[in-house]
């Protein structure tokens, strides 16, 4: 395992040098005019595990866009390359406000009202491209439609006739929809409980709901388009923390923390995800990663809810980034088992549960999303 972690990691500085070989060229054609294209026929390639890195721009396409040619790097091996795809996306998607958020390849736009694409899936071909416009967002009283913390889907294609959409605003409003419905309506819900309001929501298919940490990992809310519409499903188990030191403890205080729930739809756990995230003076103020903890139900035989701190997740490995999280097999897609690999706009790593080592390096990553592969991708479309 520890000459597969050197290996990975030391493609991670290597796979921007690749960048400087790619620079030719490509407009792109017009997009199909159709919304939804039949589920069977969109996927022309595989899509493999991967984040996208950027985009190198070619030029202007028929709506006098600027667009650039899809930068992506690829981990769908022991060793992770960057490469510039064939494909082509609005340039515009790159910047920093340019999405709303993303979730099994499709990601969420609002320049011209809230469109949902997959330009960002490397799987899909330019050609086979698609979209769906939905309603413009309904504001609620004293709620706020611009910021989004992320969004989530209850499936991997929102063709699916079941698939929902979920977009998390900062603040009290959760926005739920139905994007293969033909009149599509928004379900508005304002959460009470400010414990809420900066929390990133995620689907859970074990138990058919969507979820949210509140502030600090307190207590779990789960939402659904049913029973759980307006009075969500509140869940409080507590925690049992590492043994760390004071010091340990007072540097912890000192961070900005994010708690992210993530599945394992392999193995049916759920684990909760601490991450600990440092501001940098001496690196012009940057925010980097600290620390990682994760916790898991299930370890206390007299409490089966409660989360427990755990370094040992086993033969999996989870993905953080803005878009939803997810978790794999690491044998099955040749990464590290028990690591956590991360992405955020300016530093990309993996963090080694067992002995707590991180090794990352830095960049401008203008649009960080992991995207599943499609082994993955296959396994979550709705029964």
């Amino acid at each position: 395992m520890e000459s597969l972690l050197k290996f990975q990691l030391e493609t991670f500085a290597m796979s921007s040098l690749l960048l400087s070989r790619f620079s030719r060229l490509y407009l792109r054609k017009p997009p199909a005019l159709g919304f939804r294209h039949l589920v069977g026929a969109r996927f022309l390639s595989e899509t493999p595990l991967c984040h996208i890195y950027g985009a190198e721009h070619c030029g202007e396409n028929w709506l006098e866009e600027e667009i650039g040619r899809l930068m992506i790097t690829d981990f769908s091996g022991p060793s992770c390359w960057t490469r510039v795809l064939e494909k082509t996306v609005p340039m515009d998607t790159m910047a920093e406000t340019g999405t709303m958020g993303a979730s099994h390849g499709w990601v969420l736009t609002s320049k011209y009202g809230p469109f949902l694409s997959d330009d960002l899936n490397p799987g899909v071909s330019e050609s086979d491209s698609s979209g769906i416009v939905l309603p413009d967002f309904e504001t609620l009283p004293h709620c706020q439609t611009e910021l989004v913390t992320n969004v989530a889907m209850s499936s991997s294609s929102p063709d699916d006739e079941d698939c929902i959409l979920a977009v998390k605003f900062v603040g009290p409003q959760l926005s739920l929809c139905r994007p293969a419905e033909e009149n599509i309506k928004w379900v508005n819900i304002r959460i009470e409980d400010p414990g809420f309001f900066n929390s990133r929501v995620m689907y859970s298919k074990r138990d058919k709901k969507f979820a949210m940490p509140a502030y600090g990992g307190t207590h779990i809310g789960y939402w659904d388009l049913g029973e759980n519409l307006e009075k969500p499903k509140v869940c409080r188990n507590g925690f049992y923390t590492p043994p760390l030191l004071q010091s340990e403890w007072v540097e912890l205080d000192l961070c900005c923390t994010i708690e992210e729930l993530v599945e394992s739809r392999s193995t049916q756990e759920m684990f909760m995800i601490k991450r600990f995230r440092k501001r940098n003076n001496n690196k012009g103020g940057r925010m980097e990663e600290h620390q990682i903890l994760v916790f898991k139900q299930g370890l206390n035989r007299f409490n089966p809810g409660q989360w427990c701190y755990t370094n040992d997740i086993g033969d999996l490995c989870i993905f953080i980034s803005k878009s939803e999280p997810f978790c794999l097999k690491a044998s099955s897609h040749q990464k590290c088992q028990n690591s956590i690999y991360f992405i955020d706009k300016n530093e990309r790593g993996i963090f080694t549960l067992g002995d707590k080592c991180k090794t990352s390096n830095f960049s401008n990553f203008t649009a960080p999303y992991f995207i599943p592969p499609q082994s993955y991708l296959n396994a979550n479309r709705s029964n």
